[in-house]
């Protein structure tokens, strides 16, 4: 007969944050292990906040994938940039994400001073984290550690690979020492609290991002329109890819409508791995001049 867990009990709210395209997105997906936060090699591509839940026998970690922390340009940015602070605000615990495989110019790795300054902000404890560490050579990895060290911003230097999973368990174990005691946050059978729209927008928006190039992913929003589950039927989607100009509808529909039946052809497939189940899905483009500075329309499309 099994003897009950004598220990206590944790949960609590991790956000994963630092620049763009540092590999936030992997990590969450590497903790979870299974795919909920859309990745592509570009940066900013998350602009929601995505929330994923790993339960364990004597844990509930509750992890917040969040956009890259950035000096923003336009509405949409500045709303990308609030939603990443309030998650910082909220917290139990911080997982600041250093990619160390290629600095600036050739120099090491660090902080500039408006990220310095939203980290000494945040009072939960923060976990400082070299990303891509197999592709540093070993001789910078501990000077690396001694510099940041010296900042006193960290409770620990944890050295990952998000992408290969290298160091994953021993970050989880930090995690549960930095959590508090607490019951479970959220039901112990369900990974997110967003609903199965959410994560279909998010998929055609990530296949936006491989399948085109220039401004066309940046200036691209995607709502679901219609979703029907229909018995003994595949089941029905209608998403609609907002865009701010005519010539960037003309280049996501293509010549004769093939660059959108291919994106179509992509998001579909990305779909049904994701739910598990077959679906029809429609795509249909409309401009919404310049609406990622319109905050009536960032609103509308659900970043703020």
């Amino acid at each position: 007969m099994n003897q009950p867990s004598t220990k206590p009990f944790k949960a609590g709210y991790v956000t994963i944050a630092g620049k763009p395209n540092v590999g936030k997105s992997t990590l969450m997906n590497g903790l979870l292990d299974r795919k909920l936060s859309i990745v592509s090699p570009r940066p900013q591509t998350t602009r929601h906040r995505v929330l994923g839940i790993r339960n364990g026998d004597d844990h509930q970690i509750v992890f917040l994938d969040t956009p890259g922390l950035i000096e923003p340009k336009y509405l949409l940015q500045q709303a990308m940039v609030r939603t990443a602070q309030k998650s910082l605000e909220e917290t139990d615990l911080v997982l600041f994400l250093l990619d160390v495989s290629n600095p600036p110019k050739g120099d090491k790795p660090d902080l500039d001073e408006h990220l310095t300054g939203l980290l000494q902000e945040t009072r939960a404890p923060k976990l400082l984290l070299f990303n891509k560490i197999d592709l540093l050579p070993k001789a910078g990895l501990l000077p690396l550690i001694d510099d940041f060290q010296k900042t006193g911003l960290f409770r620990e230097i944890v050295p990952i690979s998000a992408l290969r999973r290298d160091g994953l368990e021993l970050l989880v174990s930090l995690i549960l020492k930095y959590l508090p005691e607490n019951a479970p946050l959220y039901p112990p059978d369900i990974v997110s609290e967003h609903p199965e729209r959410f994560f279909v927008s998010e998929i055609v928006r990530e296949q936006i991002f491989l399948e085109y190039a220039e401004e066309i992913p940046y200036s691209a929003a995607v709502q679901i329109v219609d979703f029907r589950e229909r018995p003994d039927r595949k089941d029905y989607i209608l998403a609609e890819i907002v865009v701010e100009r005519d010539s960037q509808k003309g280049i996501l529909i293509g010549s004769g409508g093939r660059a959108l039946k291919k994106l179509g052809t992509a998001a579909r497939r990305a779909i049904e791995e994701f739910l598990g189940r077959p679906v029809y899905l429609e795509l249909f483009v409309r401009v919404e001049k310049n609406w990622r500075r319109n905050e009536k329309d960032i609103r509308r499309f659900g970043y703020a």
